[in-house]
């Protein structure tokens, strides 16, 4: 009998982000044999069980993983759909891949670029997304003006915003003349970095995603996408087994 917690099995059949899934079994929006579950651990039989995730049958077959590099264009949603009929990063998948279960691990703003990575693993999303296991994310930023001294050590100790004060980042001078910077987080809040520039009195006017953990952009050009190797998935994978292992990283 192939028995697995809920929740991994929802993400391990590439239903959803872990936390997006851990969300909807606390709201009450998943249902184990026509009973509503309330358990993350809840024992579930692949073969027999029925789930059902806001109404609809949820198929657990677990499908083989797939890790897809984009390089997101400016004016593309980050996510799956979108209400307004706006270009998402789906879309821009080559048709094989759009009826996959594939999601976007992460965000980045409509109006910034960059690495996205799209897959149907929900457990490597959950350890690349997590704030507990504390993935760098690597940003080149394009300002209206330079940094003073003292604004880049403001933003390296960490910048207290609305939520609360952002961990300390790394910041480097890529190209005086052009105000570029690269700034290094380990936090993924909604628009963080443009948030941090303003909170000490610049406006980016570019903003790129480059790298996330051991995964770098490379030369992709912006709406292209490509399969990751196989060493860079072992690389990934390897890398949130490592985090994973250290203290205080609970579930969901």
């Amino acid at each position: 009998m192939a028995t697995r917690p809920l929740l991994k099995a929802l993400a391990d059949a590439g239903l959803g982000p872990r936390r997006a899934l851990a969300d909807a079994i606390r709201q009450k929006r998943v249902r184990v044999n026509g009973a509503v579950a309330e358990d993350f651990r809840l024992p579930v039989n692949l073969e027999s069980d029925r789930v059902s995730l806001d109404g609809r049958p949820a198929d657990l077959t677990p499908g083989s993983p797939v890790y897809l590099l984009l390089n997101k264009p400016r004016g593309v949603m980050s996510t799956t759909s979108d209400e307004r009929g706006r270009t998402t990063v789906l879309d821009l998948l080559p048709p094989g891949y759009r009826g996959g279960r594939l999601f976007p691990v992460g965000r980045l703003d409509r109006d910034s670029t960059g690495l996205m990575l799209l897959t149907n693993d929900g457990e490597l999303t959950h350890r690349l997304t997590h704030p507990s296991f504390e993935h760098e994310k690597e940003y080149v930023v394009e300002l209206e003006s330079g940094l003073t001294g003292r604004e880049k050590a403001r933003l390296e100790q960490g910048i207290e915003l609305d939520e609360g004060m952002t961990r300390p980042a790394a910041v480097r001078d890529l190209d005086a003349s052009r105000f570029r910077y690269s700034i290094t987080i380990h936090e993924g809040r909604k628009r963080q970095v443009r948030r941090m520039f303003e909170h000490v009195g610049h406006r980016a006017l570019a903003l790129q995603r480059v790298r996330m953990g051991s995964l770098r952009l490379g030369h992709l050009k912006e709406g292209e996408v490509r399969l990751l190797s196989t060493e860079e998935v072992t690389a990934l994978l390897s890398q949130t087994v490592r985090r994973a292992q250290g203290p205080g990283h609970g579930e969901p």
